[in-house]
């Protein structure tokens, strides 16, 4: 997984709330298992029309956003079924924050596990952030995770909580895998000293 440290990315606008899992990646998108090539079917009925063109209203094919790496979103992110496709989709997109006034368990907890950073914050912070990101490629926000700190386009600063282990893996871009790792000589002693032990199995 990518460390997470500090990003400085476009802001892209949502203000809509309960946004589910079946938005931002639908059903019919989720026969691989892959977590590459996600990024095409992200919010795909809402960026697309029904005779499979572009739709130039939404936001993400909109030319200021579409390298958006940061989304501002309504309260209820990712709520819905527990397909883990949907962080995948974002983050193949480019999307590495998402800021909401809150976010459903499970999605919430797969932003992490995928170096997404989701950061909640009260809905006036949300609104002022919406007004920045509506500038378009000048909605430009730094988002730094040593100092729990997000700075709009005016120089104004948020600051956020955030679980320390779960900064902790981010910043140092550790996922499941990468954490049982870390142990990896303990593990191989374990296995050496019940190898030893009960040689018959």
């Amino acid at each position: 997984m990518e460390p997470f440290t500090t990003l400085t990315g476009v802001a892209a606008p949502l203000p809509m709330i309960n946004v589910d899992t079946d938005m931002i990646i639908p059903k019919n998108f989720l026969k691989t298992i892959k977590r590459t090539g996600l990024g095409k079917a992200l919010f795909f009925e809402m960026r697309t029309n029904a005779d499979g063109s572009e739709n130039p209203d939404f936001v993400l094919n909109k030319p200021a956003y579409r390298k958006a790496q940061i989304l501002v979103a309504g309260e209820n992110f990712g709520c819905g079924s527990s397909r883990e496709h949907a962080p995948w989709a974002l983050l193949d997109f480019g999307i590495r924050v998402v800021l909401a006034p809150s976010f459903a368990d499970i999605f919430y907890n797969n932003c992490f596990k995928n170096g997404i950073l989701p950061i909640k914050l009260p809905q006036e912070d949300i609104d002022k952030l919406l007004d920045d990101a509506e500038r378009g490629a000048n909605a430009v926000i730094t988002v730094d995770l040593a100092k729990q700190e997000i700075h709009g386009p005016d120089g104004g600063t948020i600051n956020f909580e955030i679980d320390p282990f779960r900064k902790q893996c981010l910043l140092n871009g550790w996922d499941d895998i990468a954490l049982t790792l870390r142990n990896e000589d303990k593990i191989s002693a374990f296995e050496a000293r019940r190898k030893a032990q009960t040689a018959w199995l």
